[in-house]
């Protein structure tokens, strides 16, 4: 899979994914399910830079002391909101406001869509911000969750 980036908001990103071909109804289902996944765990701050604690102590976390002090003094690093995934042929798009989630959550991304690309559906490209020039971005899509 061949990951490309464009211009970059991460208040108003859309994520654009490229299949070999048109994608089956259960090929669909798989990607969408990644993406909520993914969207909820960054609705619920899970992509907080600040608050790594075992990813700092490194390969030996048997016994860890987790600092909750540590982590309730992270601010807060929630994603905001996610359109509706839309397919047009062999195109697949969905629109995302991260809100003040961490880069490390484009990296989680891009590593789940390698393996479900590896084992479910092949995906050819995935582009990350910017425009597509096989399909233009009219407006944002409406968000099917709520923003609260």
């Amino acid at each position: 899979m061949e990951v490309q980036f464009r211009e970059f908001n991460p208040f108003d990103l859309w994520i654009w994914l490229e299949f070999e071909t048109v994608p089956s109804p259960m090929e669909k289902q798989y990607v969408e399910e990644l993406f909520s996944s993914w969207f909820f765990l960054g609705k619920l701050g899970g992509f907080n830079a600040e608050n790594l604690q075992v990813q700092e102590v490194g390969v030996d976390i048997s016994y860890m002391m987790y600092d909750r002090q540590t982590a309730n003094s992270a601010l807060m690093a929630p994603m905001h909101n996610m359109g509706e995934f839309e397919y047009r042929g062999i195109w697949g798009r969905c629109w995302f406001d991260l809100g003040t989630s961490d880069a490390i959550a484009i990296d989680v991304l891009i590593n789940s869509l390698t393996q479900l690309s590896k084992e479910f559906v092949y995906i050819k490209t995935l582009i990350i911000g910017g425009q597509n020039d096989d399909w233009a971005v009219e407006g944002r899509s409406l968000s099917i969750f709520d923003s609260n």
